[in-house]
């Protein structure tokens, strides 16, 4: 009797389990449904429609990459587009990098072995990594007997292909935590834990397809690299240049200027470019503006000029026309 009911729970526990992977299965198909139905809707018609919810999309991406996972879930509800994205992929990261954040260790070690096959494909080094740190605070806590015990049992494993990392970390045990020694100092200092939130990130995006860079990231420096000059470093760089704010100059400093073939003039006064139908005209400052622009300044003025940069005032008839070649 009690062998049939063990074998009854032991039914009903695969069933839930097939249950279950039929149910993440269906999410999934139907996510990649929406997705491709999505792609293949644009059309003439709606191509502005479709180019709003790609960019929702890029910024859903860019708020759950930054852990703004509240706002990025609300902005997919609100948009109707859960299917577009991958929520519930992050969501499961966030577990990992809040524990990791409180320096623990276990959902991350949970989280490389249910992806064990995947990562050693790729020949991660998290696991390995993870296993390291939480010797070191068993070393931190000054419990050598447990530290010793955990090497053997956890890190041992590893010492065909990584002798020298737990020569090193091994040392820890004579040098302990308030150790002066620089090699081993690094090992106790507590932004080993974001090192560790770092690789972890790296792994999750690679074990998943994705960009390392967030997508919002790469879609601005490609913009950027087509706007950036030397002049947009300098400190007299127009304020309607986006390169004039720091944090764009940021993000473009490892980009390469752009090549430009022909050079554009831009008028200062009416942003507009001055080209054989509004030819640049020289102040006798030195000074250039564009037609259109001395010419309502002169209408409005008697004839006068007043340099918008300077101050300097001078008759329209001063002008000299600036050719472009």
């Amino acid at each position: 009797m009690q062998f049939k009911s063990l074998a009854n729970i032991v039914v009903e526990t695969d069933l839930h389990g097939l249950e279950e992977g039929n149910r993440t299965e269906h999410l999934q198909a139907q996510r990649c449904r929406a997705r491709l139905d999505h792609l293949e809707s644009v059309d003439a018609e709606n191509i502005s429609e479709w180019g709003n919810t790609r960019l929702k999309r890029i910024l859903v991406d860019y708020m759950l990459r930054m852990s703004y996972y509240d706002t990025g879930m609300k902005l997919a509800d609100s948009s109707n587009m859960l299917d577009l994205v991958d929520i519930d992929v992050f969501q499961e990261a966030r577990r990992v990098i809040n524990a990791l954040q409180n320096r623990e260790v276990a959902p991350a070690l949970a989280w490389c072995a249910e992806n064990k096959s995947r990562l050693k494909k790729s020949k991660s080094k998290l696991e390995f990594q993870l296993r390291l740190q939480e010797f070191i605070e068993l070393v931190r806590a000054e419990n050598s007997m447990r530290a010793i015990t955990y090497a053997q049992k956890y890190l041992a494993p590893w010492g065909a292909t990584h002798i020298k990392e737990l020569q090193r970390v091994m040392a820890t045990l004579a040098f302990k935590s308030h150790t002066e020694c620089a090699t081993y100092k690094v090992l106790f200092e507590l932004k080993q834990w974001d090192n560790l939130v770092d690789q972890f990130k790296q792994e999750f995006c690679r074990l998943y397809g994705m960009t390392l860079e967030p997508l919002l990231n790469i879609y601005l420096q490609a913009g950027l690299s087509a706007l950036k000059t030397p002049y947009c470093y300098e400190d007299d760089c127009t304020k309607e240049d986006p390169l004039s704010q720091e944090s764009f100059r940021k993000l473009a400093l490892p980009l390469p200027y752009s090549k430009q073939h022909h050079s554009k003039l831009v008028c200062y006064i009416t942003k507009e470019l001055m080209d054989t139908e509004n030819p640049p005209q020289v102040l006798p400052n030195g000074y250039v503006y564009s037609t259109k622009a001395l010419e309502e300044m002169a209408n409005k003025n008697n004839g006068k000029i007043t340099c918008p940069r300077t101050g300097f005032i001078c008759n329209y008839s001063e002008m000299l026309k600036a050719y472009i070649s």
